[in-house]
């Protein structure tokens, strides 16, 4: 039922009074639109304004003056020095960077872009290319510094620089020598002087006590009706005019002449606080007020801002933004197209808290609060009706609100129930409720009005429920559900009709369609189509829409995801919560802001709307666009905002580097080309975009035109251990997603080092070479030696052969052949013991042939040892035999071995395994190529075998020919190319095998 129903402007005004008194300021300004601005058409909005704090980083709250630079950035002087805005961060300056003193009182900016600084202290001071000067490291400002303050700055056409200051004094400088005026008239002082040049030229002084004039040597008296009220009150123009506030209100000395521009209340002008700002375009004055700011155009129209705030000065930017200098901090007044307007409770709703929002067909906002009431908005005259609901505990908070434009109702629910208004557009307002047969209680988390008929869905916590006919029958009975008729199971959190009349919902599992009686599971085609889903739209080709918890925005068409959008693309977040399309735009909430994307699906665009972020952000519950205005229902209250295309678009931001430090030497940053010298090569670059309307400004920076650019969030860029090189630091901008703006560029050389000249070079050129050459000396060195060291080895083989040969004709043998002579001498046996001796002379001068050479033909070793094998055998007779087997492909006067090779192993073998056996034994040598390009040499017999041998031996024995020729073949092996294998082995029960093999030469 319908509780009150009022026009605001009809109560407003006694609430506004008692408010002002019992709250100040933050009702005054709610209230300040109501009765200054738009009269009673426009009595609940206000408009909002961005305030700007020490907590958001500025150096001080207490802000004296404002400046715009030619660059763009907004300087504001505090009594805490300097801060530099460029929309988005506060870069502040203070004593320890080369301001004189904390508190500064004004600035300006010169035709060299140098910006003053006028300290209260009086010392004047400047920045140019990013350095501070001040008198202690300039010497015209130590001449400057005059020990008063400096209220007034001009610069003329010819360069000369003016001071006006609060007490008897102007000074000049002319860029040589500085000339100061001092009035010797007591009555006509220069007390807050201002300074101004007319269009010829001609100097003038406007004091508290006199105007006079400069006629190139000294100021004279001049008779003048122009009495501006003080040096605030005056303002010099580009075209030489002088716009100045006296008691009857804004004038202009033009080319001699006067002329009324805006009649200003006496009151208004009584307690003018600070500096004026004069629009020329718009025809309106801007006051700096004791009460606040006050805008007044030549018709008499007057609105007010700030009320019950001291304002020391306004000024309007390049973008048409308005300034405000306070001792609270500065506020920021958007132009037209970029404001916000705000009504809450204080402007006539019933609630500061909105949960919804809808709008019917006669242009009036249904908004659901969180006190059980609905107010009925209407938009034309912004009258409210509050209507309120009867169970105050279960319609405490109106969470949805949803128009019915074929059967002129408003549906509404809470979280415990849900009720409808018919016949809106009548004189009564019959509400019904939505009854569950049994009195059961329910919790409603979403519901959808079909267009085409009269169903109603319901996404409940326990399923959704499905209600045929929602104007006859407004009820349903949970405990009669139909599964898969009327009622789906499963928590559920979304529900919606399509234009063909189809239903769509999302529950626990995922997003699901239920068509002619039909249900299709669309999560298990698509694991994203799993993820919650807050909210569904569809667009004009079918298209649906869908909100997630997370992921994103998905367009699902044909049963396929053709698009997800998400925050790389532009949202502010991926968790989206609300969507609302409008002439093919969708409009997006997050839990970060406001989205708009447009151009779907040919050029899609993202832009957020980050002006006004700590009012647009997490607290937005609702939306609703129309033609022109987009409504936020907000914790806040209700915000409009008057948007067009031009709103969103954004200018390329043009980015400045603002300092240059390398190793902590501050340089000038106008300069585009530095030289350094080699070192540590510490270099700090800070940058900066100017954009007053966001916050969400991406930069990218690269050292080369060749190297890849890098994206940063960052505004400084330190650089260390730079190599030597010739470097090109580059950096751009751009905000949200749009483009990227120009370049700035700031060239840099790095020096070589001294190693790395040429003559340097030259000579490490040198020595590497003559290193290299010692080194190939060294190595052809230790060639010759290693060719040196095989001669000695060859030498040592010589000696040891000779060893060999002593070994073999030992004592032992000798003494045997010699008694074997004597027997047959003795018994006169001639022929046998010249027989014997004749064997051995031709085996004694075979050796003497043999002894010295390395190598022999395996002829002549095969001679050999039949020659000593034929002597023992004459001597043991038929204990020993002896046989020879050589492979027929053997050529024996072209194989060669090693000299006297096999005689020291066959005697080995009579010796030590035939002679201790009684019944004697016999010796084999086989001689085969074994594989290709290794001769195989075998001595076999069957004595006691090697191992028996030296087991029976009391001490080791080790035949000396034996150990001699092992290691005779162990350095041939080394000098040869292939080596040499020797085995000897004992065969299972007795005999020995001697296996050598040795390759062919």
């Amino acid at each position: 039922m319908i509780i009150n129903s009022s026009k605001i402007e009809s109560n407003l005004v006694s609430k506004a009074l008692l408010l002002i008194f019992k709250k100040g300021f933050s009702i005054a300004f709610l209230l300040l639109i109501f009765f200054l601005v738009n009269g009673s058409n426009a009595v609940a909005q206000m408009t909002y304004l961005p305030h700007y704090t020490s907590k958001n980083g500025l150096a001080s709250n207490n802000c004296y003056y404002i400046l715009q630079d030619q660059k763009g950035f907004i300087w504001i002087a505090t009594d805490n020095g300097i801060s530099r805005f460029d929309g988005t961060n506060f870069q502040n300056f203070t004593i320890e960077d080369g301001l004189p003193d904390t508190q500064i009182l004004q600035m300006k900016e010169d035709q060299f872009g140098r910006i003053w600084f006028f300290a209260l202290n009086g010392q004047l001071s400047y920045l140019q290319d990013g350095k501070f000067y001040n008198q202690d490291n300039s010497q015209l400002l130590k001449q400057l510094s005059l020990n008063t303050v400096i209220v007034s700055f001009l610069m003329d056409k010819q360069g000369r620089i003016w001071l006006g200051t609060n007490s008897n004094l102007i000074v000049c400088w002319d860029g040589k020598r500085i000339r100061k005026y001092v009035s010797p008239n007591p009555k006509d002082k220069f007390i807050n002087a201002f300074i101004h040049e007319d269009e010829n030229g001609n100097i003038y002084s406007y004091s508290d006590l006199s105007v006079q004039k400069f006629n190139g040597a000294t100021f004279s008296i001049l008779k003048s009706n122009v009495q501006p009220l003080s040096y605030m009150t005056a303002s010099n123009t580009k075209s030489k005019s002088l716009i100045y506030l006296d008691k009857s209100g804004l004038k202009e000395l033009s080319k001699g002449n006067i002329n009324s521009l805006i009649s200003i209340p006496q009151n208004l002008i009584k307690n003018m606080s600070g500096y004026f700002y004069y629009d020329s375009a718009a025809k309106e004055v801007w006051i700096a007020n004791a009460n606040g700011s006050f805008a007044l155009d030549k018709n008499g129209k007057t609105v007010q801002y700030l009320q019950d705030i001291p304002v020391n000065q306004v000024i309007k930017d390049s973008n048409k933004n308005m300034w405000f200098a306070t001792n609270v901090g500065i506020y920021m007044l958007p132009n037209a197209s970029n404001r916000l307007s705000i009504i809450d409770a204080e402007s006539g709703l019933s609630s500061n808290v909105i949960k919804s929002i809808t709008k019917d067909g006669k242009n009036r906002l249904w908004l659901g609060t969180d006190d059980a009431v609905i107010d009925v908005l209407t938009i034309d005259n912004y009258q409210v009706n509050e209507i309120g609901l009867d169970d105050f505990k279960k319609y405490k908070t109106i969470k949805q609100l949803n128009f019915d434009q074929k059967n002129q109702s408003i549906y509404f629910s809470s979280d415990y129930g849900m009720g409808v208004f018919k016949n809106i557009y009548s004189t009564t307002n019959a509400v019904n409720y939505l009854k569950e047969a049994n009195n059961s209680m329910f919790v409603i988390k979403h519901f959808s009005v079909d267009e085409k008929s009269n169903r109603l869905a319901l996404a409940l916590s326990s399923g959704v429920v499905f209600l045929s006919d929602r104007i006859n029958n407004f009820e349903f009975n949970s405990l009669k559900y139909r599964e898969k008729e009327d009622f789906f199971k499963d928590r559920s959190y979304h529900v919606f009709y399509d234009r063909t009349g189809n239903l769509w919902f999302s529950n626990i599992n995922g997003l699901s369609q239920f068509v002619n009686g039909k249900l299709i599971k669309h999560f298990e085609k698509h694991p994203l189509l799993t993820k919650r889903i807050n909210d569904i739209q569809q667009l004009a080709d079918g298209t649906l829409i869908l909100a997630t918890d997370g992921y994103g925005l998905l367009f699902y068409k044909n049963d396929q995801i053709v698009k997800q959008i998400t925050q790389k693309d532009g949202l502010t977040n991926n968790i989206c919560t609300k969507i609302f399309v409008k002439n093919n735009e969708i409009w997006v909430l997050t839990n970060k802001g406001v989205n708009k994307i447009a151009n779907y699906p040919q050029k899609l665009s993202v832009a957020n709307f980050d002006y006004g972020k700590d009012l647009l952000s997490d607290d937005i519950n609702s939306l609703f666009i129309d033609d022109s205005t987009a409504y936020f229902a907000t914790n806040k209250g209700l915000i409009l905002f008057k948007y067009n295309n031009k709103n969103i678009s954004r200018n390329l931001p043009k980015v400045y580097v603002t300092s240059i430090i390398k190793d902590k030497d501050r340089l000038p940053v106008n300069q585009k080309n530095f030289t350094f010298e080699t070192g540590n090569n510490t270099i700090l670059f800070t940058f900066s975009a100017v954009d007053f309307t966001t916050s969400d400004i991406t930069y990218r920076y690269r050292l080369s035109e060749n190297s890849a650019w890098v994206e940063t969030r960052t505004r400084r860029l330190d650089f260390s251990s730079l190599q030597s090189g010739e470097y090109n630091f580059e950096v751009s901008a751009k905000s949200q997603n749009g483009n990227w703006g120009p370049s700035a560029k700031i060239s840099f050389t790095i020096t070589k080092h001294f190693w790395q000249s040429l003559w340097f070079l030259s000579i490490l050129i040198l020595l590497v070479a003559y290193i290299f050459y010692k080194v190939a000396v060294y190595i052809t060195r230790k060639q010759k030696d290693k060719e040196q060291e095989q001669l000695l080895l060859k030498n040592k083989v010589l000696m040891l052969e000779q060893q060999a040969l002593q070994a073999m004709m030992n004592p032992h043998f000798v003494f045997n052949v010699m008694n074997s002579i004597q027997h047959y001498i003795n018994t006169q046996n001639t022929a046998s013991a010249n027989r014997v001796l004749t064997g051995f002379a031709r085996l004694i001068r075979k050796n003497l042939e043999i002894c010295t050479k390395s190598y022999i033909s395996l002829e002549e070793e095969l001679e050999y040892l039949n020659l000593y094998l034929k002597l023992e055998k004459n001597r043991f007779g038929d204990k020993l035999q002896y046989s020879f087997a050589i492979d027929d492909q053997i050529d024996k006067e072209e194989t060669l071995i090693p000299s006297m090779l096999l005689q020291p192993y066959v005697e080995n073998a009579i010796w030590h395994g035939i002679m201790p056996k009684e019944t004697g034994g016999e010796i084999q040598i086989n001689i085969k190529i074994d594989v290709p390009e290794y001769l195989n040499i075998e001595i076999i017999d069957d004595g006691v075998g090697i191992d028996n041998s030296l087991r029976e031996k009391k001490e080791t024995h080790i035949s000396k020919g034996m150990q001699l020729t092992k290691e005779r073949l162990h350095l041939l092996g080394q000098i040869a190319a292939k080596p040499i294998h020797l085995s000897v082995k004992q065969k299972a029960t007795n005999g020995t095998i001697v296996s050598i093999s040795i390759p062919l030469k």
